[in-house]
């Protein structure tokens, strides 16, 4: 069994910051879960577009509020506390913070190794064992 708290990874080599977003990751690929687990804020106003064609994420907000676009149709969808979303084709897309922070706990498949920062094109690189 695992336990994990947040806490004891803010300031850790497991939080790790880029622009428009901070990264808590509580489960990574050498915890042999088969996927990792995040916990990101969003500040808001803040903007990126982000394309993981290695990786699928299923994203939970659990605070705040924003929007993410679906940018291969032009659909925008709202994003608050309950909502989910799931970037189950590689979805290209552009995440906007609202109003709030928003407060997201994401899963990643395949699971990353811990310092991953996007790329120019906003995706992980795929780290092979």
């Amino acid at each position: 069994m695992k336990i994990v708290d947040v806490d004891d990874i803010k300031g850790s080599d497991r939080e790790v910051t880029g622009p428009g977003w901070t990264s808590r990751r509580l489960l990574l690929k050498k915890d042999g879960m088969g996927f990792s687990f995040h916990e990101t804020i969003i500040p808001a106003g803040a903007e990126m577009t982000l394309w993981y064609k290695n990786h699928l994420e299923a994203v939970y907000c659990v605070s705040g509020n924003g929007s993410v676009e679906d940018l291969a149709t032009g659909e925008v969808h709202e994003i608050r506390d309950g909502v989910l979303y799931a970037l189950d084709k590689h979805d290209r897309h552009t995440l906007r913070g609202g109003t709030e922070d928003m407060r997201l706990i994401c899963a990643f498949n395949p699971p990353v190794t811990g310092r991953e920062t996007h790329d120019a094109d906003g995706s992980y690189e795929l780290v092979e064992d």
